[in-house]
């Protein structure tokens, strides 16, 4: 007689091992497919408007207008400084920089920084042209730099700066500025 109970309880346990296995099975499949379906669609993330156009941004290739926006407030943001915003001005340029360039970029940002603190120079940026490639993820932009001594405009050039960066993920990081030389100054090294 226990022999007989013995046999049946051992079946029945058999029988829950089988179900749990195949319940194992079914779960274990559905999570691989759901990985690689994650895996190969492409991602895209709503941006947050600073436009009047719907921007999208997927896992392709980086969108020129998006490359544009970001430069263009990156530049003014740049370009655009007084003595009594300097703490704040740095640290928001460092906010939008790759985490690669971050040293660097704050290394040159400092100079400037002590460069113009307890002076009373201030410079303002107006954009006037821009040149972007997304395939490189540069982008050029060509305005009017002025600079102030107070009030007092002391000058104002037409002066281009290219812009590059590198993107991760969705998101793109600053990796390094420059002013680029005018004609004038190539003719003339």
């Amino acid at each position: 007689m226990k022999h007989e109970f013995a046999y049946e309880e051992a079946q029945r346990h058999l029988k829950q091992r089988n179900r749990f296995a195949a319940l194992a099975s079914v779960l274990g499949l559905t999570s691989l497919l759901a990985v690689g379906a994650a895996a190969t669609r492409e991602e895209s993330m709503i941006l947050v408007p600073v436009t009047s156009e719907r921007l999208t941004l997927g896992s392709g290739a980086t969108d020129a207008h998006y490359l544009e926006l970001v430069t263009r407030d990156t530049a003014l943001m740049l370009l655009n400084r007084a003595p009594e915003s300097l703490d704040y001005w740095m640290e928001q340029v460092l906010k939008v920089a790759d985490p690669s360039a971050h040293g660097r970029l704050k290394a040159e940002l400092v100079k400037i920084v002590d460069e113009q603190r307890g002076s009373d120079i201030s410079q303002a940026f107006v954009i006037s042209r821009m040149e972007v490639d997304p395939q490189a993820l540069t982008a050029t932009v060509t305005g009017t730099l002025k600079t102030f001594v107070g009030a007092q405009v002391i000058a104002s050039q037409q002066r281009s700066f290219e812009f590059s960066w590198n993107r991760r993920g969705l998101s793109l990081g600053l990796t390094g500025f420059r002013q680029l030389p005018t004609e004038t100054e190539e003719e003339n090294p």
